[in-house]
């Protein structure tokens, strides 16, 4: 076993030889011995360092989807090097790659391109890269150019495209005494799915060299890749991916961390005319195959036993296996709903959030919990089963109405509540801006936030266990805004993320008369939710309330142990705690001051 080439060849923009040291010592077991290839002229003036923060650039492609003569302009435009992958395959065994394929056989070669790709990936001099037609097909290899930080571009061909360049090719292995157009026909069924996993995806089509050039260079020089955040929870841990354009690139996304490319999507009838389409094209485009779609009713109705049993009923009757997926595509209830049935169907199905909501993208498509609501109350059967991956794409938020984004902003405030005095004072700078234009950088910020924080609570405690707070804390406004929604009947007169709004001002208001927190902290937060149009008081809804009926909803609260009512209450912004020492003569006197009648 000999090692791999100690000096790789490529060339400089200029199209002369150089030499670069050694990036990776493995050995593989190509039998000729590796030639110290020198500079074939003397090289000119360096190549300017690269920016701080530059990627290399991996083409990606069909044979013909013109890799290498874009490579070559694109690494001229951009002051770098251009290297092409077979070239240095080649020159590392020391032999043409049919023969190492005739020698060896594919699985070897793939092992060896793939080492050889890592390792001129590994530069610390951003390059510009062209890879073999097979190289982005290959698991390792495509998992090894995203884990060097590359970013990868499919230069995506139509077959007549792909015929008259490689017309006169017919001397190749893979054309001899075949059809080109059959042998293409049967590589693109088989590779476009991965090219999908690319970046950026490029039509490349029968405009000159140049112009394509250009185009890969501005989509290249405009990309930004979305925010990741990880959910740290050892094998169940996951990756909350947050920017806009997501949805349209579901398939490149879901691919990599889905047991397979067979999919029921779980949606509602809102949803479903505004993004279900582009979903579906964004998962056929990396090979997803859509066993079946499911369609619910939108709001708090579909939120139980019976729409649960429908939608198990149908993903049954579509012939779901173990490895089949579900995608939640839509706001709370679609995510709660899609979470359960994979939690219960077959005993535990993958499953992938992408939320169309703020409410949803900020809060309840993070952290797996999934259920449905009985008539005494909402959530009270569920389960805790984390998803795979959470898609939250900014860009979809576009299309909410307005009471929904306001209503999704409670829960902004209710992490800025929670987080500190940072946040907290960026929502009452910024939350009115927020629901009134669905500004997108201030929506970003705001998502990217709540995700981070309620990422790092679940993390800490996933199950909610902890005897100080932890994960219940999240629960901030809870206690009250369940009693209150649930005394509406789940029937959409009062949105989830209101009854927060209203949890979140009686909660203030029952700290400072136990004196835990300031007699201003209420009064700030009530002005806040009402300046972004929220109520945040019981007067402000146009229903009156018991308060035999709201204390009876919340004795019956998931949070109650050994039959007493716990609380989470604020010191101050970043400062919560959980309690069960509230008396609840003092929450009857809090109610019935807000307006409840006895």
């Amino acid at each position: 076993m000999l090692p791999l080439a100690t000096v790789s060849r490529n060339t400089d923009p200029a199209g002369h030889a150089v030499a670069l040291p050694a990036m990776d010592a493995a050995p593989l077991p190509w039998p000729a011995p590796i030639p110290e290839v020198e500079a074939e002229a003397p090289v000119r003036a360096p190549i300017p360092a690269a920016a701080p923060g530059a990627r290399s650039i991996v083409l990606v492609g069909m044979p013909g989807a013109g890799k290498s003569s874009i490579g070559k302009r694109l690494a001229a435009r951009l002051g770098r090097r251009f290297l092409d992958a077979d070239t240095e395959i080649e020159a590392a065994a020391g032999l043409p790659i049919t023969e190492i394929f005739a020698r060896y056989g594919e699985p070897h070669f793939r092992d060896g391109e793939r080492r050889v790709i890592t390792r001129l990936l590994s530069s610390p001099e951003p390059i510009v890269l062209a890879t073999g037609g097979g190289a982005f097909a290959d698991t390792r290899t495509r998992a090894a150019i995203r884990a060097s930080g590359a970013v990868s571009v499919w230069l995506k061909c139509r077959m007549p495209t792909l015929l008259r360049r490689v017309a006169g090719r017919e001397h190749r292995p893979m054309f001899l005494n075949a059809d080109p157009a059959e042998v293409l026909q049967r590589l693109m069924n088989a590779r476009h799915p991965f090219y999908a996993e690319a970046d950026i995806v490029i039509a490349a089509t029968d405009e000159s060299p140049e112009v394509t050039t250009r185009r890969v260079q501005e989509a290249v020089e405009g990309w930004r890749p979305p925010a990741r955040l990880p959910v740290a929870l050892g094998e169940r841990s996951y990756d909350v991916l947050v920017g806009e354009g997501l949805v349209a690139r579901a398939g490149a996304h879901l691919a990599p961390v889905l047991p397979s490319r067979r999919v029921v999507v779980i949606t509602d009838q809102v949803v479903a005319p505004l993004h279900l389409t582009t979903l579906r094209t964004g998962l056929e485009e990396a090979g997803f195959a859509i066993a079946a779609t499911i369609t619910v009713a939108s709001g708090e109705s579909s939120k139980g036993f019976a729409t649960l049993h429908r939608v198990l009923d149908e993903m049954l009757a579509a012939g779901i296996e173990r490895r089949t997926s579900v995608v939640a595509l839509g706001g709370g209830v679609v995510g709660d709903l899609g979470g359960f049935a994979a939690a219960v169907a077959l005993r535990g199905l993958p499953f992938v959030q992408v939320p169309t909501t703020l409410l949803a993208q900020v809060d309840s498509s993070v952290g797996g919990k999934t259920g449905v609501n009985l008539s005494a109350g909402k959530n009270l059967v569920g389960a805790f089963h984390q998803p795979r991956i959470v898609l939250a794409d900014t860009g979809v938020l576009a299309t909410l109405p307005g009471r929904e984004l306001r209503a999704g902003y409670a829960e902004v405030a209710k992490h800025g509540l929670l987080s500190g005095d940072a946040f907290w004072g960026w929502c009452e700078a910024n939350g009115p801006a927020l629901v009134s234009t669905a500004d997108p950088a201030l929506l970003a910020h705001a998502v990217l936030e709540s995700c981070r924080l309620k990422a790092a609570v679940v993390a800490g405690d996933e199950r909610e266990e902890s005897a100080e707070g932890g994960r219940a804390l999240l629960n901030l406004g809870h206690t009250f805004g369940h009693a209150v929604e649930a005394e509406c009947g789940f029937d959409g007169s009062l949105l989830h993320g209101e009854g927060v709004g209203i949890g979140l001002g009686l909660a203030a208001m029952l700290s400072a008369r136990l004196g835990v927190c300031s007699q201003e902290l209420p009064g700030r937060v009530v002005s806040h939710l009402q300046a972004c149009g929220m109520p945040a008081r019981l007067s402000d809804l146009p229903r009156r309330f018991t308060l035999e009926a709201l204390m009876g909803r919340m004795r019956k609260d998931k949070k109650v142990r050994d039959g007493k009512l716990r609380f989470i209450l604020l010191r101050g912004p970043g400062e919560c705690f959980t309690t069960d020492d509230v008396a609840a003569e003092a929450v009857e006197a809090l109610l019935r001051d807000e307006g409840a009648t006895a």
